[in-house]
């Protein structure tokens, strides 16, 4: 090993190698040298992807160099292969067990991302405009000091959707097993492996817009999810169709940015637009196909029952005596 260091590698990696070797030969535990290697094998495979990357994608941006979870792809990685997998187990380990009521941490968590999204909001919103940032197509080097505060935030943007996960896990332990849609599970997997590649290449620049209109439509789904979370004020919780709506025409408005970008190039690399706009669409076309089986058929299906002198539902609530009846068992049962 000794040799190996003097023959291959400069100093520094020499004491690396002879500190190993001192390790190995004072240590007489037989898992120590399968911890070092264990290790050594990690870092080559982090060396390895990262190499990958760096020629498929070009050199990373060096203000982000040490960040949190960025320097290497495989604790994203990771983080998103255990959300896959307790999607899938979780539901089936709550089959045969009560629901949780999950009230007050409900209440926290959405307003610890309510308050989150709105600290976001603003400093994008003022970061924008301190560096005067073109609408049309902005590069990731030309706003200044701005773009530094830019690329702080959008960082707290990506972490944001490591925590969002809770949002899946919280529908498992209450068996809302509904709302764990193809929409749902796509949406929160994909943001966070995505922005992981955003915040290494593009971390500021043409990318605020999508994360600015995003954040301020957080504010209030997550202030209508806080709220929800108190049984007294459900009944005035009106909005709800339109923050899909809400995220319908943030979607259609980052398509447009983002293709003026593309209609009026400037510095920010064309390859991360055009996957914008094909993301985007994505997006439109999982989301409409939601609000449509959500809110249209159901308008619809309300209308044909009271059609049939069946009782009326308003805001998802029935004037009825039997359904009043049935949502009193369903509540026993959840103990909500």
């Amino acid at each position: 090993m000794t040799k190996f260091c003097y023959g291959k590698r400069k100093l520094a990696t020499y004491i690396d190698c002879s500190f190993s070797t001192l390790k190995e030969i004072t240590t007489s535990a037989p898992q120590s040298h399968s911890c070092l290697q264990t290790g050594c094998t990690m870092e080559s495979l982090d060396q390895t992807i990262n190499s990958y990357l760096d020629v498929w994608l070009g050199p990373r941006d060096p203000r982000v160099k040490g960040w949190l979870l960025l320097d290497n792809y495989i604790p994203t990685f990771i983080f998103s292969v255990l959300y896959l997998l307790i999607v899938w187990i979780g539901p089936k380990y709550m089959q045969n067990k009560q629901p949780f009521s999950c009230r007050g941490i409900l209440v926290v968590y959405n307003v610890g991302l309510t308050l989150l999204s709105l600290y976001m909001f603003y400093e994008l919103v003022t970061g924008v405009w301190e560096g005067g940032y073109n609408f049309f197509c902005q590069d990731t080097h030309s706003g200044g000091e701005a773009d530094m505060k830019i690329v702080r935030v959008l960082w707290w943007y990506y972490f944001s959707k490591l925590i969002e996960f809770m949002d899946t896990f919280f529908f498992i332990l209450r068996k809302n097993h509904y709302q764990i849609t193809v929409l749902h599970v796509y949406h929160h997997a994909s943001m966070l492996n995505i922005w992981w590649f955003v915040m290494n290449w593009v971390p500021c620049g043409h990318s605020y817009f999508g994360a600015t209109l995003n954040s301020f439509i957080h504010v209030l789904m997550y202030s209508y999810y806080g709220l929800s979370a108190i049984p007294a004020m459900r009944p005035y919780l009106w909005w709800k169709k339109y923050i899909t709506q809400g995220q319908l025409i943030q979607f259609v408005l980052t398509i447009f940015q983002t293709s003026c970008g593309v209609v009026w190039p400037c510095a920010f690399p064309m390859g991360w637009l055009y996957f914008q706009i094909s993301y985007m669409i994505s997006l439109i076309i999982l989301f409409t196909n939601f609000y449509i089986q959500t809110y249209k058929k159901k308008a619809s299906s309300r209308r044909k029952e009271y059609q049939n002198g069946s009782t009326a539902a308003v805001n998802g609530y029935t004037n009825s005596f039997s359904s009043l009846e049935n949502n009193v068992k369903q509540r026993k049962q959840r103990k909500d």
